[in-house]
């Protein structure tokens, strides 16, 4: 994936030399976050039709596997799997036993080629084209562009600015929380549901999701000390190493860097950098897993599409303390 023009993304403007990239397509380019107080962005409305793959691969199963996976996966007392699948808004009903017939769905693991089979939708695990489909429609599943200097509090005895500021219309009454924390003075993608039992296994540090960061920090930095924090550093409360740590470039007394970590102790990259000499200036988190801000302003609100929620799904279905 070609990575994004990182110096927008916090207002810096990089005149260093880079090595030439070839270009990415652009369905897999990531979008730049915005500027503080810009507007617009690629996610006005959610587009069910994405979860399904421009160029599928039907999948050819023997006649004796899929009686199988038939047998493995059918509940008599179940719903037909096209029906549920149409619920979850992947596509029309008929178009859904097209995708069943292609091979396309599996349940559970197991590719079902039947459209009569039947399935208990809070007991399966559905994906279509290897992304795993959203069951739930009771919970809310919210993407925030947190700026600077807002609490990561529903509201503030102080009176700063907090989450609930910015919660208007259907969104004031949805109980949302914060997955996780930013600390005041960073910004970027922050995840409110109503979901409990996701938002816990997202936040455990057990399932190692990873958090990609934009940083801006003091000086040039050279290579080594980006290395240095993959390998591993030592700090006050232990050990810590980055996922991954690139350069992006630099400006005068200023370098930006991405980093990748699943650490969420508190204020873990602001601390890392602070260890190797180089504080942070700007911090922006831009993506969880594979779910990233993209364009979205800052400030505003946007519920996730079924594949982003079907992403963290599968980020906690497996690993764990509890499996």
């Amino acid at each position: 994936m070609q990575r994004p023009r990182a110096g927008r993304m916090i207002g810096m403007s990089f005149q260093g030399k880079r090595r030439p990239k070839k270009p990415a397509p652009r369905a897999t380019r990531a979008a730049r976050t915005p500027k503080p107080g810009t507007e617009g962005g690629p996610f006005a409305k959610a587009n069910p039709e994405r979860l399904i793959n421009a160029e599928p691969k039907p999948v050819k199963i023997r006649a004796d596997e899929a009686e199988a996976n038939f047998r493995a996966v059918h509940d008599d007392d179940g719903t037909r799997l096209q029906k549920v699948l149409a619920s979850a808004g992947v596509a029309s009903r008929r178009v859904c036993e097209n995708l069943i017939a292609e091979g396309r769905v599996s349940v559970n693991g197991k590719v079902i080629i039947e459209p009569g089979v039947r399935v208990k939708p809070e007991d399966v695990t559905i994906h279509v084209d290897g992304v795993r489909v959203t069951l739930d429609v009771e919970h809310r599943y919210v993407m925030f562009n947190k700026p600077a200097k807002v609490m990561t509090t529903m509201s503030d005895p102080e009176g700063r600015r907090s989450i609930g500021d910015f919660l208007t219309g259907e969104y004031k009454n949805l109980r949302l929380f914060h997955v996780g924390r930013l600390d005041y003075e960073t910004e970027g993608l922050l995840l409110l549901t109503n979901d409990g039992q996701l938002a816990n296994k997202l936040a455990h540090p057990s399932y190692e999701v990873p958090k990609t960061y934009l940083a801006e920090v003091s000086g040039q930095l050279p290579a080594k000390k980006a290395k240095q924090l993959k390998s591993g550093i030592e700090l006050e409360d232990g050990p810590i190493a980055a996922d991954d740590c690139t350069i992006i470039g630099s400006a005068g007394s200023k370098t930006m860097v991405e980093i990748t970590l699943h650490s969420g102790r508190n204020r873990i990259v602001r601390r890392m950098f602070e260890a190797v000499g180089h504080p942070v200036q700007r911090l922006v988190r831009t993506g969880i897993g594979r779910i990233t801000i993209g364009d979205q302003a800052q400030g505003s609100l946007r519920d996730l599409e079924p594949q982003e929620i079907g992403h963290l799904m599968d980020l906690t279905s497996t690993g764990g303390s509890n499996g």
